[in-house]
């Protein structure tokens, strides 16, 4: 069975990295929601800075429920930040607003590895949903060799792992743009800066997990599949 088999093993190193990440963006949010800027600017405000200022001053920015749901919604050009962010001074929350900002800026200079991210996204959502179930039914009822569903599922999830590493450069992009921005604008002091790095790194380590979490379902997609020949 598919969580049965060999393959499984597989996946043990990509667990352990997703749990630490989640710990790691978690506590260092925490550290970091307790230590506050000296310049007293709220992450709404320094957020609807960076925008105006950069010629994206038509992006709304609304308040949303929970902790770390923070994001950008291209589709309705909305800035969307947790409730710890959106009127807090301190370090996480400044570092937040800034990477959330920078998505809104990529969006407007037409940041091309974020157009194509959302050009598939639509097929990978479909595709993630789809992929196991489909691969499952094939690998099941495929007898001696691989089924035409298992072969579809491999290239539905094929697509929403393209999705997960073509994210890494977006993410990467709106932390370095999100530093810079707090920098030259003065929101942050030299010493303060650091504090925002370290959480938009542990942020960014989840991105990773989830990277390699995706790839190694695919490979062991394609390992079952020849496991059927």
């Amino acid at each position: 069975m598919y969580f049965g088999d060999a393959t499984f093993l597989l996946l043990i190193p990509a667990l352990i990295l997703a749990f630490y990440a989640q710990y790691k963006v978690r506590s260092t949010y925490a550290q970091f929601s307790r230590k506050f800027a000296s310049s007293q600017i709220s992450g709404a405000e320094v957020a609807q800075e960076i925008l105006s200022s950069s010629g994206a001053g038509q992006v709304q920015i609304e308040k949303t429920a929970g902790q770390l749901t923070d994001h950008y919604d291209p589709r309705k050009r909305v800035l969307r930040l947790s409730e710890g962010v959106y009127g807090s001074p301190s370090l996480a929350a400044l570092g937040i607003a800034a990477h959330e900002s920078g998505h809104a800026l990529q969006h407007h200079a037409g940041y091309f590895p974020l157009h194509i991210r959302n050009l598939i996204y639509p097929v990978a959502s479909f595709g993630s949903s789809l992929a196991f179930p489909l691969f499952f039914i094939g690998f099941l009822f495929s007898g001696k060799g691989p089924s035409i569903l298992m072969d579809i599922g491999i290239l539905l999830f094929s697509v929403a792992v393209l999705f997960t590493v073509l994210t890494l450069p977006v993410e990467f992009n709106a932390s370095r743009r999100a530093l810079t921005l707090l920098r030259d604008g003065g929101y942050l002091k030299a010493d303060e800066l650091d504090g925002a790095r370290r959480v938009l790194s542990a942020a960014a380590l989840t991105y990773v997990a989830a990277t390699a979490m995706a790839a190694i379902q695919l490979l062991r997609m394609f390992l079952l599949r020849q496991s059927r020949r």
